[in-house]
């Protein structure tokens, strides 16, 4: 049996805390713990204000669909931007237009201006303005914190998020009750300003820049095509379509359970907000013990199946007191999934594409989120809640069902630094850069005996190259010497193919050694570089 290495060991054994003796991260995570205090505020005033306005199913979950639509489409691209861009100055702009959305809200609110199509539209810009923070906020951490304190600051970052949670509904309910929805916007907007300053008083180091910068659609392009031939991201992206697509009905039709059913005030739809709040602060404090003695996806579908549970239990359960230890219960359920579905996505991809493979993951999150959220509120227009969160439940369980061999990554953070280990290609002077496509030809001889091994062992060579940023690629054997087998592929320029040596991990470099054990000992591959004709 294999042992641990020396980071997995230092890792399990640093304490929780640890991440927190680096300042930034520190500053970040108290800052952001406000923020987020802020946006759960922000939520209960933005739903209790909606069944203000209307009191159809279908209007009120619009405002969840709303929130998360905008990642569906501007994910991707954002962090494509978050790769490419300093990524300091890129949050600084995006928290302040949050901030300034947030002010206009309080202010329209206040002044009795506010309409359904108008709250629909500035909580869809406020989702953008998520949308465009999320992947380079996700992709930060890293930087922030050794490798192996990684998992403990993403778990840290999940029980900020999760106290945030607890406290913002509660203060929220009250205010809500007291004042008016236009309070929880306005704390909101103000909530903005701990993150600027953090931000603001950050001196990040510039990372000098040996090639020039990747285009915003070339990176989309790539990353893109990095999540269509990373096995271990995409493993990620199933089980979080499993569970999200379900468990969104909780969140969407709960303001509706409180008032329409419950006859329940702002506060209490506060109290049970700040429930699931306190039930994740519980569930993470007792996380580590529970993944020690649960394999990573035993202990997901165990908390998925609870959470079905609980979608049941707000099937059918009307008593407001009854409905408290159901959400303390979903809490605990949610952080121990969530958690474990981020620190898989984190750890499962390299440095150079971290921020649009999150952003994919944060996509399919918010993706499944917005769809689940419109069809349960669908369904329970067209029916009752009760049928559509009973619905949800039982998907909820199939999805686990389903998803039972779908195991969740689980990578060591050093094989995923890069490897540089290609020689470095020649060009001719005088060659623009830009230039391309170039193919890239591989000559290997390989004994017939090998002839089948060899060919099985390049689809994982194939998958490598594509998701490092070729477009093309292609394996062929000589008709008339059957030695000879050929591997090509493209990258769209030469400067693209000078980012794909530095995209090459230690973990791939076994993968190329897997299929060139099988070349003829004393020959060397041979490689080839050529430049599309025209210039």
């Amino acid at each position: 049996m294999s042992q641990p290495s020396e980071s997995t060991v230092s890792s399990v054994n640093r304490s929780p805390w640890s991440p927190l003796k680096h300042g930034i991260f520190r500053g970040l995570w108290l800052a952001s713990i406000a923020s987020n205090i802020g946006t759960w505020m922000h939520e209960v005033g933005a739903g209790w204000l909606m069944t203000s306005l209307s009191a159809s199913p279908m209007t009120v979950s619009l405002v969840q669909v709303a929130s998360a639509a905008p990642m569906f489409f501007l994910a991707l691209p954002a962090g494509a931007l978050a790769d490419i861009v300093d990524k300091r100055r890129y949050l600084l702009m995006v928290q302040g237009w949050m901030a300034g959305v947030a002010l206009l809200l309080a202010l329209l609110t206040l002044s009795g201006l506010m309409t359904v199509p108008l709250l629909l539209l500035l909580t869809l810009a406020m989702g953008t303005g998520t949308a465009l923070m999320m992947p380079a906020w996700s992709s930060l951490t890293p930087e922030l914190v050794p490798g192996d304190e990684l998992p403990a600051a993403i778990a840290l970052s999940s029980v900020g998020t999760n106290l945030a949670r607890a406290v913002g509904p509660a203060i929220a309910g009250v205010l809500v009750s007291l004042v008016g929805p236009w309070a929880t916007f306005a704390l909101n907007a103000l909530s903005f300003f701990g993150v600027i300053a953090v931000l603001w008083l950050w001196r990040r180091e510039a990372k000098v820049a040996v090639l020039p910068a990747e285009r915003l659609f070339s990176a989309m392009r790539v990353g893109w095509r990095y999540a269509r031939s990373a096995r271990p991201l995409q493993r990620v992206l199933i089980r979080t379509l499993a569970f999200f697509f379900g468990a969104s009905a909780g969140m969407s039709l709960l303001p509706l359970i409180v008032r329409g059913e419950l006859h329940g005030s702002a506060a209490q739809f506060g109290v049970l907000l700040g429930s699931v709040g306190v039930g994740a602060v519980l569930g993470a404090m007792w996380l580590p013990r529970l993944r020690q003695q649960l394999a990573v996806d035993r202990l997901v579908a165990g908390a998925s199946l609870i959470y079905a549970i609980v979608l049941f239990a707000l099937a059918w359960l009307r008593d407001f007191y009854l409905l408290i230890p159901v959400m303390l219960i979903s809490g605990a359920a949610w952080i121990a999934i969530l958690s474990n579905f981020q620190v898989a996505a984190q750890t499962s991809v390299p440095a150079w594409v971290r921020a649009r493979a999150l952003a994919v993951y944060i996509l399919m999150f918010f993706g499944s989120m917005a769809l689940g959220g419109l069809l349960w509120g669908w369904v329970a227009s067209q029916s009752s809640m009760s049928v559509a969160l009973s619905a949800a439940g039982t998907v909820l369980m199939l999805g686990v069902i389903l998803t039972w061999r779908v195991a969740l990554p689980q990578r060591v953070a050093e094989d995923l630094a890069p490897s540089l280990h290609w020689p470095q290609p020649l060009l001719a002077e005088g060659v623009d850069h830009e230039r391309g496509p170039v193919m890239v030809i591989l000559e290997y001889d390989i004994p017939l005996e090998h002839a089948q091994a060899f060919a099985k062992a390049m689809d994982a060579v194939r998958r490598m190259r594509q998701r490092n940023g070729s477009f093309s690629w292609g394996l062929v054997q000589d008709s008339e010497n059957p030695r000879l087998w050929c591997e090509f592929f493209f990258d769209e320029s030469w400067v693209g193919h000078l980012r794909h040596h530095g995209r090459v991990t230690r973990a791939e470099r076994k993968i190329e050694a897997a299929a060139r054990r099988f070349q003829t000992d004393g020959v060397a591959v041979r490689i080839r570089h050529l430049l599309y004709g025209q210039t």
